[in-house]
């Protein structure tokens, strides 16, 4: 019992991840690309310092690994035994994510949230600097990575019954 619930939890959260990413690649990414500089860059330093809070980062983005893991550990005998290696599939996807994360998207939202008051630069090379097709082909790869772990856990809570 404690291990599905578990497995669900882990399901919510890696669902949770893989649906911010997702509406970033085709709603909020598309919409500020239709923006002028100034507000392309002073609406993305709102979002990335609104994101950082407990609700994502805990409730999905590292709330998932760990649950994952842990299902991972329940499961290594009995009848869950069939679901260990679609949990070891999830948490290694969502393991790649979060180093596109900090290894990719964290260093680029850094320096344009460094880059200072869109009023009070120049907001055409903070935009430029901040190389918004690299952004947005990264988080297409972790859109892709995040809805396959979170089949992945689907499949798991189905055959580790």
């Amino acid at each position: 019992m404690t291990r599905d619930v578990l497995l669900v939890l882990a399901a919510v959260s890696t669902g949770l991840s893989a649906g911010v990413f997702l509406l970033y690649a085709h709603t909020v990414m598309p919409g500020l690309r239709r923006t002028d500089d100034r507000t392309f860059v002073g609406a993305f330093q709102a979002l990335d310092r609104a994101i950082i809070n407990p609700v994502f980062l805990l409730g999905s983005f590292f709330g998932a690994p760990l649950l994952l893991a842990v299902g991972a550990g329940l499961s290594l005998s009995g009848p869950e035994q069939d679901a260990l290696p679609w949990l070891l599939a999830a948490l290694v996807l969502h393991l790649v994510v979060v180093a596109i994360t900090v290894a990719v998207h964290l260093p680029l939202n850094d320096r344009l949230k460094a880059a200072g008051d869109p009023a009070a630069i120049d907001v055409a090379a903070a935009r430029a600097e901040f190389s918004e097709g690299r952004w947005v082909r990264a988080n297409h790869i972790r859109v892709v990575l995040d809805v396959a772990a979170f089949a992945a856990v689907c499949v798991a809570l189905v055959v580790g019954r």
